[in-house]
């Protein structure tokens, strides 16, 4: 069973942002898939680092539509990202140095829980102004 499933209320109304979080959730399943099959460091580092480095992609697509469009909520939501990528990054190390067992539970929850917030929060202010900016 995956941890997070796509549904259409998630939607922002802007198909390449909810492609984006649909690749998103899907990796987040991934990894915690690789987690509780226990698979070694090698293949969840893999995992981890296509997270973090598709996350920081996303959030520049996000980022870049903001600025072309002159989204008025832009500041405080890349803040928001950049609070994930440090979050997310500090993870990484963690599991790296050999703390692996810390990532899988903790840091599961937080990624869930942040990643449908995020989505179903601050996500869902700017479909409507990109809409009317003639992003769909």
């Amino acid at each position: 069973m995956p941890l997070m499933e796509w549904t259409e209320d998630m939607s922002v109304g802007v198909k390449v942002i909810d492609d984006d979080h649909k690749k998103l959730i899907g990796m987040l399943n991934e990894l915690n898939d690789g987690i509780r099959a226990d698979k070694t460091g090698a293949s969840l580092e893999s995992v981890i680092e296509g997270l973090l480095r598709y996350t920081k992609y996303h959030f520049a697509r996000e980022e870049r539509f903001f600025a072309k469009t002159g989204y008025p909520g832009g500041a405080a939501h890349k803040a928001e990202h950049d609070l994930l990528a440090r979050r997310v990054g500090n993870l990484q190390m963690r599991f790296e140095t050999g703390q692996s067992r810390i990532l899988s539970t903790e840091a599961m929850e937080f990624l869930k829980n942040w990643l449908t917030d995020h989505i179903m929060g601050s996500d869902q202010q700017y479909g409507p102004h990109l809409n009317a900016k003639g992003i769909h």
